[in-house]
Order: structure tokens, then C-alpha cells, then sequence
């Protein structure tokens, strides 16, 4: 090692030679030394300073992005350690005035932490007390149970229930908030909503997903974040719904009806204003799907789209229609009605004698099965059938309800001669109440389709021409000639003429083939008013019976017609239509031709 010496030598000697004090050359050397040791010592603070400074920036840096990105994302609600990324939002449905028929609640779900409980025996029992559908017994072993640490009591609670589970006082007994779907009008348009269920379901929120009906058909529309603020618009009316639904209840209570169902449509938008099948149910307690028994005996099913029924002579308007359009026939065609008419093995006959001859008018107005099976004979199996998918009757109706596509009419497997007769007067064919109101709206706007829509529309359908306007005028007034004169008496209005055509359908037996006895569906199809239809209403009766009279009396006459023209009495002033007279209504058609 080599050792720097304290005193330079050279500058010692020369110090002494010259008589100057060493010690102070010594003195000069320490200072120099200390004052390089404290330069190296701030050099070295300098640096770690800088270094400290440049760290602490950079932190800095990381945090307020950090904390950017978290102001400019929707917050995360943090739970237990676990993120929970479930939305219950959901878009609001409201009629076609705004009105409410779906939102969401604020509510909360009620759950069970058991290790946390103190007395899980006194809780269990006093959620039974709460609760009578809660098996105590059954509860207080599961709170017991030393497996379970988790335990879902309830997915929503009113504000009594949460206030009764809260004065027990078990700190194990936990509320999770989250939203519910409500249904403010009870059963009122039960099968056009649908109804709502939880899906993935956390402590702090639950999804709320559709389970059938308009919820499950627009799922995607009214779960978009960019959409939960701005209602879905139906075509529906509240006012006229509850109408519908109040008369509909009535008459199938009096007749004794097994269901019943009524379509009422705007004829030139297509919208639903109202669609009521019965039995119905309160989609805010919506039943379980059944197991067992036929699908038309729950209230889940809905007769106006899934049912598909041969209807009997209400297909009759369609029938004469094609044979006006074809030019087969006039109105004043005379046509022959003796009877039976004999096809093989198989007789068609009329309800009653009309004679032997009918015009084509008077086939409808007294709804003739001879009259209008000759009326298609020459027309034939391949028209027809054209004629009818035109109307879209062979295939399944296309409406914002995901039941309505699964349910499909039911045709004859060969389209024979037979098969032309009968269908023409609605045996051999199926068709729903839904297609047929959209059948009798295209009869009677002009002649062009119409596809029924349930969302609320700005203007006229542009569907393609099926018959024309010459038809068509002819049609309104054959059905205004059918109520006034013939089998649909009962429809007549003061100051709202109406015009139908009447149907009584036998029901197949579903076990041991053929027909029921003494049983018909029963179906009024209506336009009003008659001599300018800006709605048609659809009414169906499935096995009424009117014992007002010394004998049960079925057809549709005493049945499905005075419950359609109660209905019509009771929603026309609704809809806005001022009460004319029918001679005002006579002259119009009068005028048309």
C-alpha cells in the first residue's frame, strides 16, 4: 500500500530554510482533504435526491392515469375481495301513450351467512313466520348444515318483508340490493309482456333476463347500456286493453267458455292496440310451464298466436273473395245450394235448407258451405293454395313474440279436390286468431297486406297488393250485408255500423279422432266501421255455450257475436271514432258503388 505522506517534504525543508512554521503547511493539507470529502459526500446526496425526485414523478404519472381510466369506466362495485360485473338495468315498455307497463324496482334479496348466525333455529322459524311458504325445519338444518357458509333465502323482498327479517335481529341475515322487473298493471297484457326472471345473480346485483313475450323477444334492446334510458313503444292502448280484457272476462264466464281469446288491429298500420288471451296470469308471479295435460289449458299459452284452429265460415270471406278477384264470380253470381253435396264418401251440408239457389252475396250473408265449395270448385287446389299463402295464412305469422314463430299452421298433407271444399268454409286448414285478423284487414283496407306489428308505427303499412280495391269494396260490403241481414244480427251498434262474418268450427277430438260432441269454436271476425273499416277485431270462444235459452245454444251468432259487438261498443269511443248512423253508413257504400 502506498501511504500519501501528511507533509510534503520538499515544501518542509524549504519552509525551515526560510524560517517558516511546518505545522502550518500541515494545517492547509487537512483543510484540502476535508473540503474534497465534503464535495464527494454532496455529489453522492445530489444523486440519490435526483434519482428519489425521478421515482416519485413517475409514481405519480402511474396514479393519475390510473385514476383517469377509473373516472372515465362505469364503476365496479367491490364485494368480499370479488368483483362483481352484473347489470340488472333494463329499458322500460310502455303503450303507445307512454303509459307503463314494465320497469324496474328497486328491491333487495335476502340471503344467509352461517357462520356469522347466533340462533340459526329461532331465525329459521321466525322466516317461517315471514315466509309461510318456508319449511322452518328444513331451513334451521341447512343454517346447521356445517357445509354450507352460503345460503339464498329470497331473490327479492317487499319493504314489509325486509322490515319484519330485520327486526329478528340475526346479524347472519343479510339484505343484497339489487333491481326487480315489475309489472305495474297486474294480468293486463300478460302473454304480450311475457315476463322477466333473474339470471346470473351476485350479493350485490342479479341479471334480469326475458323469459317469453316482448321481453324475451327484444332481450338485446332493452339490456343495451346505450338504450336502458329510453323506453320500448308497443302499439298496445292500455285503456282499450283493460276494455278487451273486462268485457272478454265476462263473456267466458257467462258462456261457460273453456277460453277465449280477441285481436283487435289498426287495418292499415298493422299495429296490435290489443291482444287478450284467457286464462291469462300476473307475469309478476309468472307459473312454472306445465308437465303434463294439453298445452291450451295453461295460462301460459296464448290462444291469439299459438293456437292455431280450423275456424270455420269465417274463411268464407276469403273463398268469395278470390272467386271476385278471379272473376269467377259477381255478387249477384247465382250459385247452387242444394244439398248435400256429395264428393266420394264425404257430404257437405248447410246448417239449415236455403234452397236451391243462392247469389253470392246471400251465400255469405247466410253462410252457405254448399254455395261456397262450388264457388272453389272451379277454381281449383293450386289458386287456392296461392291464393292463401298470399294472405299468409300456410306459413307461421311473423310478430314480436319469440312464440309466435315456434307455432305453425297445420295444412292437409295433399291438397286435393276434397281439401279445396272444405277449406274454403275453414275445415281442413288451421289457422290462429292473429293471422286471421291480419287476413281481414287485407280484405277490407284496399286489398294490401298487412303485417301485424305489436311496436307503435308513424305510418301506413306499403305491403303488396292482394286483391283489389273493386274486391275489396265488394268484400266490406258483403260483411256490412252479413250483420245487418244475416247470421251476425247481434253485432248491430247504434252509431258504430260493423261489419263480419260469423264461424262455428268443430274441435277435433285430441284421443280418439274425429270431433267432439256438442262442442265449436266459436269466432267473430269484425270490421268497423263497416263502410270505412279502420279496425278489425277478432273474437274466439273455444267450447261456449249459451244456456239462457231452453236449449244450449253454441254457434257463434249467440256466443262470440254480442261479446265482439260489447267490445266494440265499449273501446270505439276510445279509439276516437265519433258515433255516424247506419243510414250515413248505407249511403256511403252507395256511393262506393
Amino acid at each position: 500500500m502506498i501511504r500519501t505522506p501528511l507533509r510534503p517534504l520538499a515544501r518542509i525543508l524549504k519552509a525551515r530554510a526560510s524560517g517558516e512554521d511546518p505545522d502550518l503547511i500541515e494545517q492547509e493539507n487537512l483543510r484540502l482533504r476535508r473540503e474534497a470529502a465534503r464535495d464527494s459526500a454532496r455529489g453522492r446526496a445530489e444523486g440519490r435526491l435526483l434519482a428519489l425526485a425521478v421515482v416519485f414523478v413517475a409514481a405519480f404519472v402511474v396514479l393519475g392515469a390510473r385514476m383517469g381510466l377509473l373516472a372515465a369506466t362505469s364503476p365496479v362495485e367491490v364485494s368480499r375481495g370479488l368483483i362483481e360485473d352484473i347489470s340488472g338495468a333494463r329499458a322500460d315498455i310502455v303503450d303507445r301513450n307512454g303509459r307503463v307497463l314494465a320497469t324496474n324496482l328497486a328491491t333487495h334479496a335476502l340471503y344467509a351467512e352461517t357462520r356469522r348466525m347466533v340462533d340459526p333455529a329461532r331465525a329459521a322459524h321466525e322466516l317461517e313466520r315471514i315466509f309461510p311458504d318456508i319449511d322452518g325445519t328444513r331451513m334451521a338444518a341447512r343454517f346447521m348444515d356445517p357445509n354450507r357458509r352460503f345460503i339464498w333465502i329470497r331473490a327479492h323482498l317487499s319493504p314489509e318483508q325486509m322490515q319484519a327479517v330485520h327486526d329478528i335481529g340475526e346479524p347472519g341475515l343479510l339484505f343484497g340490493p339489487r333491481e326487480m322487473r315489475l309489472y305495474p298493471n297486474g294480468r293486463m297484457a300478460a302473454h304480450v309482456l311475457g315476463g322477466a326472471s333473474f339470471g346470473q345473480q351476485g350479493v350485490r346485483a342479479a341479471e334480469i333476463i326475458g323469459v317469453a313475450g316482448i321481453e324475451h323477444y327484444f332481450e338485446d334492446r332493452l339490456r343495451d347500456p346505450n338504450q336502458t334510458d329510453k323506453p320500448l313503444q308497443l302499439s298496445l292502448d292500455l285503456s282499450v286493453q283493460a276494455a278487451v280484457t273486462e268485457v272478454l272476462e265476462g263473456g267466458k264466464r257467462m258462456l261457460n267458455a273453456r277460453g277465449a281469446t280477441a285481436v283487435l288491429m289498426d287495418v292499415h298500420t298493422g299495429e296490435v292496440i290489443s291482444l287478450v288471451s284467457l286464462p291469462d296470469f300476473d307475469p309478476n308471479n309468472r307459473p312454472a310451464p306445465p308437465t303434463e295435460g294439453e298445452p291450451a289449458d295453461s295460462p301460459l299459452f296464448n290462444r291469439a298466436v299459438q293456437g292455431y284452429y280450423e275456424l270455420g265460415s269465417v274463411m268464407k270471406a276469403f273463398a268469395v273473395a278470390q272467386g271476385l278477384e278471379q272473376g269467377t264470380v259477381t255478387p249477384e253470381t247465382m250459385i247452387d245450394t242444394r244439398g248435400p253435396l256429395t264428393f266420394g264418401r264425404f257430404r257437405i251440408r248447410d246448417f239449415r235448407n236455403y234452397g236451391p239457389q243462392l247469389s253470392v252475396k246471400d251465400v255469405m250473408v247466410k253462410s252457405s258451405n254448399i254455395g261456397t265449395a262450388r264457388i272453389m270448385q272451379p277454381i281449383g287446389a293450386t289458386a287456392q293454395r296461392e291464393f292463401l299463402d298470399r294472405f299468409g295464412f300456410l306459413e307461421p305469422m311473423h310478430l314480436e313474440l319469440s312464440e309466435a314463430r315456434r307455432a305453425r299452421p297445420l295444412l292437409p298433407p295433399r291438397w286435393s279436390e276434397l281439401s279445396v271444399m272444405t277449406i274454403s268454409y275453414g275445415h281442413g286448414l288451421s289457422t290462429s286468431p292473429l293471422a286471421l285478423a291480419a287476413g281481414y284487414a287485407t280484405l277490407v283496407n284496399g286489398g294490401r297486406k298487412v303485417a301485424p306489428t305489436l311496436l307503435k308505427q308513424d305510418q301506413v303499412q306499403a305491403g303488396a297488393q292482394i286483391i283489389s280495391q273493386r274486391t275489396s269494396d265488394q268484400i266490406k260490403l258483403m260483411l256490412h250485408q252479413v250483420v245487418q241481414e244475416g247470421t251476425a244480427s247481434f253485432a248491430r251498434i247504434p252509431g258504430y255500423p260493423v261489419g263480419g262474418k260469423t264461424g262455428s268450427a268443430d274441435i277435433p277430438n285430441p284421443h280418439g279422432g274425429g270431433y267432439k260432441k256438442d262442442a265449436v269454436l266459436a269466432t267473430f271476425a269484425s270490421v268497423f266501421p263497416s263502410h270505412e273499416p279502420r279496425y278489425a277485431l277478432v273474437v274466439t270462444l273455444d267450447e261456449p255455450a249459451d244456456t239462457t235459452g231452453p236449449e244450449p245454444r253454441r254457434t257463434a251468432g249467440w256466443t262470440a257475436v254480442p261479446v265482439s259487438a260489447e267490445i266494440t261498443r265499449r273501446v270505439a269511443p276510445l279509439l276516437g271514432l265519433r258515433p255516424i248512423g247506419l243510414d250515413v253508413a248505407n249511403a256511403r257504400f252507395q256511393q262506393g258503388h
